[in-house]
Formats: C-alpha cells, sequence, structure tokens
C-alpha cells in the first residue's frame, strides 16, 4: 500500500515540474526586452524598452525608464528628454516626449512613453532638447540601447 501512495505521490511531483517548467519556457518566449546603457550624464537612471509586432505588421513600443533625472537640472540645462528610433529604412526618428511622473504616490521619478511605428526598429536614444517638434537630435545624448 505505501508503495501505491509513493507512485501516485511521485506522478504529482513530475506533472507539477513539468507544468512549472512549461509556465517558464512560455514566459520567455515573450515580448523582447532590450535594457538602456548606463549613462555618463545621469548614471542612476535605468530604462529598458520592449518592442512588439503586431498584426497589422506595425512595431508596438513601450518605453519605461527610471530615475531619469529633471532636464532642468542638467549642464547645460534643456526643457524635456525626446525619444529617438533607428530605423534600416528610414534613419533616425523623433518618437516622442518622455513623460515624467513624480509625486505623492510614485516610488521615484518614473519617465514612459509608448507608441506604435511602421517601421522596424534597429536601436533607441534619448537626448535632452529644448523643442518637442524637431527632426533631427540636437541635444546632449543622455540614454542608448545600441544596436538591437
Amino acid at each position: 500500500m505505501n508503495i501505491v501512495k509513493l507512485k501516485k505521490l511521485s506522478i504529482k511531483v513530475y506533472a507539477a515540474f513539468t507544468i512549472l517548467f512549461a509556465i517558464v519556457v512560455l514566459q520567455s518566449c515573450g515580448t523582447p526586452k532590450y535594457n538602456f546603457a548606463t549613462s555618463v550624464v545621469v548614471p542612476a537612471a535605468e530604462g529598458s524598452v520592449k518592442v512588439k509586432k503586431d498584426k497589422n505588421s506595425n512595431y508596438s513600443i513601450d518605453l519605461n525608464v527610471k530615475r531619469l533625472a529633471d532636464s532642468k537640472r542638467l549642464s547645460p540645462a534643456k526643457e524635456m528628454y525626446i525619444v529617438w528610433m533607428e530605423t534600416e529604412q528610414n534613419g533616425t526618428k523623433n518618437i516622442g516626449q518622455l513623460k515624467t511622473s513624480s509625486g505623492m504616490f510614485s516610488s521615484g521619478l518614473t519617465s514612459s512613453l509608448k507608441t506604435v511605428s511602421s517601421f522596424k526598429p534597429t536601436g533607441f536614444f534619448i537626448t535632452a532638447e529644448d523643442n518637442a517638434n524637431i527632426q533631427y537630435p540636437g541635444g546632449q545624448t543622455v540614454l542608448s540601447t545600441g544596436s538591437l
């Protein structure tokens, strides 16, 4: 009788490990995440960007940065941070201004940008700028992913 209980227990343990392994494998096949390199301008800043191709062959971009100092505290001071996307076919494009949240309920400076592009990204970088409508980066590069 003890052998039967032991066999049933070992089957349950084997099934649990198999399910756990499958979950880990499936989660690792998710959306790729690219990290920004440590910045010499704002060393405390950490960030990443997730890029996912959707059913319409567009690229969904979800960028998040933590502990990015206010652009007005840089030397020279700037008005905002702009995110740039590098592509093979279309060069470098301004994809938007980082929105920063800091307040009573946030644990620190967090910045984010969510957008969609029809062009496949090959890299991302963030510059400090005085104007959000610029077509070419002119300010200091603060963070960069390098080539994806």
